[in-house]
């Protein structure tokens, strides 16, 4: 999600209705650049930045500290201008889903890049979590923010394209070769690596990857490549939260075993 410059915050020592007051007094020029950045008309526009008002005094006097408040303001901000649009685009606006995208692109292609290496790949996946967001519009509630929504939908797609290219993988153990261990443990060992040494060893953790069953390396690369938590992940794939520790646990395991075989093919 795109970054607001802030307001100033009031002095301290105001009563939490106070620093409210303040807060929607100096953030209207906040709320006015973030109902800007989704291009609603005047008409639009003085009607959000009275639903985002109206929001923050019925219901910011509840959050407590500062900056939470601050951070919740331009929270209900976003939501409530994204949930605009998508009344725009069901009602037939459908060009209004370019403000979506523009908004969500670079993080849909920093998550399918945790999954996929080849930029083609990478960019079919980003290209179908928008093509199934828009299919699917319909069915999101407005009771969760829409980046929630579409951020599970990614995972959904990301797992799919797992699925769909593991029977297409010919990659076995053998393919990691003694080089690569070493080069690995010189990496490693060196806290700056230079760019080409960084995406070499980028290389190989996605060659490791591949090794992974779809599930286990779903798993994998949201707890520790995106550093996710077990609730987190729940929520995004789905799952429980006893299932996906089972499946973390499972995906260790296959981990571990890639790494004993390499470990043989170097010494033997």
């Amino acid at each position: 999600m795109s970054t607001v410059e802030r307001p100033s915050r009031p002095a301290s020592g105001q009563s939490g209705n106070d620093c409210l007051e303040a807060l929607v007094s100096g953030g209207r020029e906040l709320i006015a650049g973030i109902v800007s950045k989704y291009e609603a008309g005047s008409e639009a526009a003085e009607e959000l930045n009275g639903a985002i008002v109206r929001q923050a005094v019925q219901n910011g006097g509840t959050i407590k500290g500062e900056g939470a408040r601050e951070t919740w303001l331009i929270r209900q901000a976003v939501r409530i201008c994204e949930q605009h649009v998508v009344r725009q685009v069901l009602a037939g606006a459908n060009e209004r889903f370019e403000i979506l995208i523009r908004e969500y692109q670079s993080r849909i292609f920093a998550t399918a890049r945790k999954y996929a290496r080849r930029e083609s790949e990478i960019e079919d996946i980003v290209q179908e979590v928008f093509i199934r967001a828009y299919q699917k519009l319909s069915t999101y509630r407005a009771e969760a923010p829409f980046e929630h929504w579409l951020m599970r939908l990614a995972v959904r797609v990301c797992y799919d394209f797992l699925r769909s290219h593991q029977k297409n993988r010919e990659s076995s153990f053998t393919d990691i070769t003694d080089g690569d261990c070493s080069f690995l443990e010189r990496y490693v060992s060196d806290p700056h690596p230079d760019a080409e040494r960084h995406a070499a060893v980028r290389t190989l953790i996605y060659r490791i990857l591949e090794q992974l069953s779809p599930r286990s390396r779903q798993v994998i690369v949201m707890q520790e490549l995106e550093g996710k938590s077990i609730k987190e992940i729940s929520s995004l794939t789905g799952y429980s939260i006893s299932l996906v520790k089972v499946r973390a646990f499972r995906a260790r395991k296959e981990m571990r075993k890639i790494i004993e075989k390499m470990d043989k093919s170097r010494y033997l």
